[in-house]
Parts: structure tokens; C-alpha cells; sequence
């Protein structure tokens, strides 16, 4: 929601995680003649745990942080326990992917369930007009009253991939303060700082909020318990063992624990993961080639597209960048195909359409189709 789509004064509810985003968003949104409210989420299991290092944004001490920044701007605070709902949302469903041998995204299940879905729904509720976050992205109000959702002015810190499971309900109540002005993060500390926000020099949180000590393979390990089986190669020959299939990533290569190295001297990467019969399947790089996929659950972000084939771009990963592909929606299915081959794609991921700027949807991947690898060649022998 952009100045142009919101010309009136909102009551604003501002998710506060206690980074230096999301407190320069409120500060901005109050700073706009805005009614502004702080809350931070307690999502965490065990509230009372520390920060460890730089990791995470559901600690004690994060919901002090975000206090003092809501003191700061002058806006009253509070804090919501979710933590059940996310631990059923967000956790759960994280540790049923990896089990299933998929690869979940927590964020986009976090922006969906939890900061659009139970807190948007509670504070319309409680007569708020939007929900604002210091997330990089923007809302852009048509002139028909429709909304569409567009990465943020500055490409580097754009955000809007993990965003792209918001419908056109949530878009009408999302307010981005930090999407529409192309800043570096320095900046955003430089003016936090002027404003007197204790956040301005704080770490930026990274990895995943829940694993704080970024041991997600140890996390899962925790709760799936350890589970012996073979790593293999294309040909079914076993390379090595594992301790569980859930403990691995398409397109992984470290970690694998493979003591014969491959016959051309070459890296092998995690080709597929079997949790029926627990099996890890490793190969050559040119074996990640994907040429389509089909993604399930699709979710648009305003209107929906066209019928029939049409011409996008395509994003795999939060942090990755665009690929050229023609899509469309049969039986409520996305069907993607790509224009040249891209690697490391994983059914549980999300695959996140572009229109120019604008987000079309999100969908999560479900099946991929491989470019066959080239056959290996014969060494020639000295005659």
C-alpha cells in the first residue's frame, strides 16, 4: 500500500521482530500522519531464549529491542503470543517437508499463515486498517481499486519473492513503508540512527528464525530421530550411508560423506531423495538440469493470469534471479517450462512468477523434468 493507495489517516498495526527493518518501517509509517501500533510476535517455543550471535528474530531479547524502538517513536506496544500457531503453521509444517523428501521455504509459510493470515485477521479484528512490516516490496493501487504487488525500487534488497503467497485480500491490508525508495541497508542504519533507534547497529537476523543456532540438519535430527540408509549413484551402485534422507537438499553438495570420489574427478550432487526407502540419489552437476516443472496450490497476488500460455519470468529461491519460462494453469496446476535449463530445483520450493515488476502469484513445486545428461564417453585407448 503505497502513499497513492492509502490518501487517508490508517490505524496501522506495525510487526516489530526487533531488527532495524522493521522499526524504520514504523517510525515511517507513524512519520506519515498514520495511528501506529507496535507489536512484536512471540513465536518462539521457549520465549525466555537468547539471541545466539546473529541468527533468529524470536528472542527475549528481540521483543526488548522492539519495546524500546516503539518507546522511541511514540507509539503504544504489545506483544502476541503465536507461538502455538506457528508451531503448527511454520514448524511443523517444515519438518513433515523434509520428512516427505521435500524442501520447504518457512518464510513465505510464516508471511502466509502467521503475518497475513492470524495477525492481519486479528488486528481487523480489533479495527485495524492495515498490518505494516519492514519488508522490501510495494503495492501498487490500479485505477479500477485492484492492487498489485511489485518488488521494491531497489532490486538488491527486494523481497517480494517471499511475499508472493499474499492474495489480493491481504495486498488490500499490507502496508510497506521501506519498498517504494530505493535506499541501501546503510542508509536505513544512518536514518535509524537519527531517529534515535537503538536497533540501528543491530546484526540483521538471517537463516531460519526458529534454528537459531543454523544447525537445521541437527534440528531435524531432533525430532525425526536418526534413520540409516544407503547414498547411491544413478546406476543404484552404493556410494556411502546416511543417517537420514531428511537431512538433505536437491543440488547439495557438501556434507555428503561419499568416500570414493567420482570417475572424472568431478563433484556429485544430490540428485533426488526417497523417503519411502530412505534413499539418497547423487550424480554429476549436469543431472540438476530442470527444462519444467509443475507446482501445485497456486496463489495470485491480485488478478490471476490468462488462460492458456504465457510468457514470464520466474523465480526459484529467495536470494535467487530470474529465468525466462512460459506458464499456465491447467486443472488448478501451474505448469512452468524454462527457456534454457536451470539447476537445483526442489519440489517444496516456491516458484514465484513476474510480469515485468509485478508479482503474478506463488505456487509450490511438485514435480520437476530433467534434460538427460550427456552419456558418458569411453576413454580412447593408445593403439
Amino acid at each position: 500500500m503505497t502513499d497513492a493507495a492509502a490518501p487517508r489517516r490508517l490505524r496501522v498495526l506495525a510487526a516489530m521482530s526487533g531488527g532495524v527493518d522493521s522499526a524504520v518501517a514504523a517510525a515511517r509509517a507513524a512519520e506519515a500522519g498514520h495511528d501506529v501500533t507496535g507489536v512484536h510476535l512471540a513465536l518462539s517455543e521457549n520465549p525466555k531464549s537468547f539471541r545466539t550471535g546473529a541468527r533468529g528474530c524470536c528472542t527475549i531479547e528481540d521483543s526488548h529491542d522492539a519495546r524500546r524502538a516503539a518507546d522511541v517513536i511514540g507509539i503504544p506496544f504489545y506483544v502476541w503470543d503465536l507461538a502455538e500457531r506457528f508451531r503448527e503453521d511454520v514448524v511443523e509444517d517444515f519438518v513433515a517437508e523434509y520428512e516427505a523428501g521435500r524442501t520447504p521455504n518457512p518464510c513465505l509459510r510464516c508471511n502466509e499463515k502467521i503475518k497475513f493470515a492470524a495477525l492481519l485477521d486479528k488486528a481487523l479484528a480489533l479495527g485495524f486498517d492495515a498490518v505494516c512490516t519492514g519488508h522490501y516490496a510495494q503495492v501498487i493501487l490500479r485505477e479500477d481499486g485492484s492492487r498489485e504487488l511489485h518488488r521494491a525500487a531497489d532490486m538488491a534488497k527486494d523481497q517480494s519473492y517471499v511475499l508472493g503467497v499474499l492474495d489480493d485480500r491481504q495486498l488490500a491490508h499490507a502496508l510497506f513503508p521501506l519498498g517504494d525508495t530505493p535506499t541501501t541497508k546503510s542508509e536505513i542504519r544512518e536514518e535509524a540512527a537519527r531517529r534515535g533507534l537503538f536497533v540501528a547497529k543491530k546484526p540483521d537476523s538471517h537463516d531460519i528464525c526458529f534454528i537459531a543456532d543454523g544447525d537445521t540438519q541437527g534440528f531435524l535430527a531432533k525430532r525425526l530421530g536418526a534413520a540409516e540408509g544407503p547414498i547411491v549413484d544413478e546406476s543404484g551402485e552404493v556410494l556411502g550411508t546416511h543417517d537420514g534422507a531428511y537431512g538433505f537438499t536437491i543440488g547439495q553438495r557438501k556434507g555428503l560423506r561419499i568416500g570414493n570420489p567420482a570417475a572424472d574427478g568431478k563433484p556429485r550432487y544430490v540428485l533426488d531423495i526417497s523417503p519411502v526407502d530412505n534413499t539418497v540419489t547423487v550424480g554429476p552437476a549436469a543431472s540438476l538440469d530442470v527444462t519444467a516443472l509443475t507446482a501445485i496450490c497456486p496463489r495470485w497476488c491480485g488478478r490471476p493470469p490468462e488462460s492458456g500460455p504465457a510468457n514470464y519470468t520466474a523465480q526459484l529461491r529467495a536470494h535467487g534471479g530470474e529465468t525466462e519460462v512460459s506458464a499456465e494453469v491447467v486443472d488448478d496446476t501451474l505448469r512452468v517450462t524454462f527457456t534454457e535449463p536451470v539447476r537445483g530445483v526442489a519440489p517444496g520450493q516456491a516458484v514465484v512468477l513476474y510480469d515485468g515488476t509485478r508479482v503474478v502469484g506463488s505456487a509450490t513445486i511438485a514435480t520437476t523434468t530433467r534434460r538427460p545428461a550427456p552419456a558418458a564417453t569411453a576413454p580412447q585407448q593408445a593403439g
